[in-house]
C-alpha cells in the first residue's frame, strides 16, 4: 500500500483511507462482516480510519477502538469529529458558533468520543460542519489548544459541507487546523480550483471523502432504485438527484477504460492528484475491501484517461436533500 504524507504532521498514511459512516448508518450492514472488512484492511496495510460520534451515536466510534486495541502492533490513524451541538448536517452561515461548537460541547464531546473509542488520545479530532464565519473565534480555538496541551489528541481538522471546499480557506489560514475532509470525486472536481492549492502551501493535509458520490460511482445506482427509511440514500438521490446523476453515470461509462471498472476509476482518480493525502471510501464488506486495495494499487489514472475524466465534472449548489 502506497503511504502518503499526512500535510506537515508528517504522518505516513495509506493512500486508501477507510470511510466508517456506512458502518453504522447504511441499511444491508452486516455487523460480522463488517468486522471481517475492517480486520482485511489492516491486513492489506490500510492505515487510516475516519469516524465520527455522529455515526450511529457512537456505534462507529466503539468499532474502531475495538479494532486499535485488536492490532496493538501495527500503527493505525484513527479520526473522529465533534457533531453540532444543534445536530444540523450540514451548517448553515446563519448559524453561530455557540450553536454549533461552544467550548463546553467540544470538551463534552472529545471526551464521549475517546470514552466510545477506548482510547486515551485521538490522533485527529475534526468538527463535522463548519462555517468559515468562526474563523477567527478564539473560543474554538483554546477549547483545541487545551485538548492538545493535555495530550487528548493530537491534530486538529474540519469536514468542510458539501459542495461548500472553499467555506474553510480564512479558519485554515489561521494555522491552527491541520487537516480538512473534503468530498471530492469525478463529478465533485471544485476542491481542485482553489482549496487543494491553498492546502499544499499550508501543509494542511486532503483527506478526500465521498469517492464513489454515496454510492453512484460504484456502479449501485439505477433508475429505479430505492432505499429504506432511515437511510441516507433515499434523502441524497430521491427524485431532484436519481434521475441526472444515472444519466451522468451512464454518460461516464463509455469513458471507462476496457481493463478498468467504473469503482476503479473513481478511486484511481482521486489519487491522481498528489495533493490528497488519503481517499476514504466507505467499505462494509472485505471483497469492498480487497477491491479497492486492488484498484488504488494500480496507482494514479494515465494522462490521457485522466483528461477524458475531467469532461464529467458537474458543479452543483447546496440544496435541501444534498445534506
Amino acid at each position: 500500500m502506497e503511504q502518503r504524507r499526512f500535510g506537515r504532521l508528517g504522518w505516513p498514511v495509506s493512500s486508501l483511507g477507510y470511510g466508517m459512516w456506512g458502518l453504522a448508518n447504511w441499511s444491508d450492514t452486516d455487523p460480522d462482516e463488517v468486522l471481517r472488512a475492517l480486520d482485511a484492511a489492516v491486513a492489506d496495510g490500510v492505515t487510516f480510519f475516519d469516524t465520527a460520534w455522529g455515526y450511529g451515536r457512537g456505534t462507529s466510534e466503539r468499532l474502531l477502538g475495538q479494532l486499535v486495541r485488536a492490532h496493538p502492533s501495527r500503527r493505525l490513524y484513527a479520526a473522529t469529529k465533534i457533531p453540532p451541538k444543534n445536530m444540523q448536517w450540514p451548517s448553515r452561515p446563519e448559524y453561530a458558533l455557540d450553536d454549533c461548537f461552544p467550548p463546553t460541547h467540544i470538551r463534552e464531546f472529545a471526551e464521549k468520543s475517546l470514552t466510545n473509542l477506548g482510547l486515551t488520545r485521538v490522533d485527529l479530532l475534526q468538527f463535522h460542519v463548519w462555517e468559515d464565519g468562526w474563523a477567527r473565534d478564539e473560543r474554538w480555538q483554546r477549547a483545541m489548544d487545551d485538548l492538545k496541551r493535555e495530550g487528548l489528541i493530537e491534530a486538529v481538522g474540519v469536514s468542510v459541507n458539501r459542495w461548500e471546499p472553499t467555506n474553510c480557506l480564512a479558519t485554515l489560514r489561521t494555522g491552527l487546523v491541520d487537516a480538512v475532509q473534503v468530498i471530492y470525486n469525478v463529478f465533485d472536481q471544485a476542491p481542485e480550483d482553489e482549496l487543494f492549492g491553498v492546502c499544499a502551501d499550508l501543509g494542511v493535509a486532503v483527506i478526500a471523502r465521498v469517492p464513489f458520490d454515496e454510492g453512484s460511482l460504484a456502479g449501485q445506482l439505477r433508475a429505479d432504485s430505492t432505499f429504506p427509511e432511515g437511510d441516507f440514500r433515499r434523502i441524497y438521490f430521491g427524485p431532484e438527484n436519481l434521475g441526472p446523476t444515472v444519466a451522468r453515470v451512464e454518460a461516464l461509462q463509455r469513458d471507462v477504460p476496457d481493463d478498468m471498472t467504473l469503482p476503479e476509476l473513481a478511486l484511481r482518480f482521486c489519487i491522481s492528484d498528489p495533493r490528497v493525502a488519503t481517499v476514504i471510501p466507505g467499505m462494509r464488506r472485505a471483497a469492498h475491501v480487497q477491491a479497492n486495495v486492488t484498484a488504488v494499487e494500480r496507482g494514479p489514472l494515465d494522462a490521457r484517461t485522466a483528461e477524458r475524466v475531467r469532461g464529467h465534472r458537474w458543479d452543483r449548489r447546496p440544496t435541501a436533500w444534498s445534506l
